[in-house]
């Protein structure tokens, strides 16, 4: 069953730095995904400890909460039927080397580190992610 959904979409500081900005919001709109907010931040790296708190166990956590504080960041929230999947298949895989042609992370990802995008796993996370960025 397909149903309008909203999701938390992230340009990472590595796409930020190289003007990726547009390229990337093309992806969606070309893809049914409306662009509803969105605003570019900087966020230090306690924000991004707590934003990332899910993977605090994993070997990767302080060299991720590091990267995503270490320049300005796109922060969305992406509309449409859903949402949530589609944005994750328009990413492509997480290590850009696996990455489908066509999608963000291939076209644009530079290591599995710096991937360009990040975007919600599930509808939970999707609000949880949402009301982090865009507190009501």
């Amino acid at each position: 069953m397909s149903s309008i959904e909203q999701t938390l979409s992230i340009i990472k500081p590595d796409a930020v730095e190289r003007n990726l900005n547009e390229n990337i919001k093309k992806f969606f709109l070309k893809n049914k995904l409306k662009i509803v907010k969105e605003k570019k931040i900087q966020i230090t790296k306690e924000e991004a400890a707590e934003f990332y708190k899910v993977h605090q166990t994993k070997p990767f956590y302080e060299r991720l909460c590091s990267y995503l504080s270490s320049g300005p960041i796109t922060v969305m929230i992406l509309e449409g039927v859903n949402a949530i999947q589609e944005n994750r298949k328009i990413m492509g895989a997480t290590d850009p080397k696996n990455a489908e042609d066509g999608t963000i992370r291939k076209e644009y990802g530079i290591s599995i580190d710096k991937n360009s995008v990040h975007g919600s796993d599930s509808i939970e996370n999707a609000k949880k992610e949402i009301e982090f960025f865009f507190k009501s």
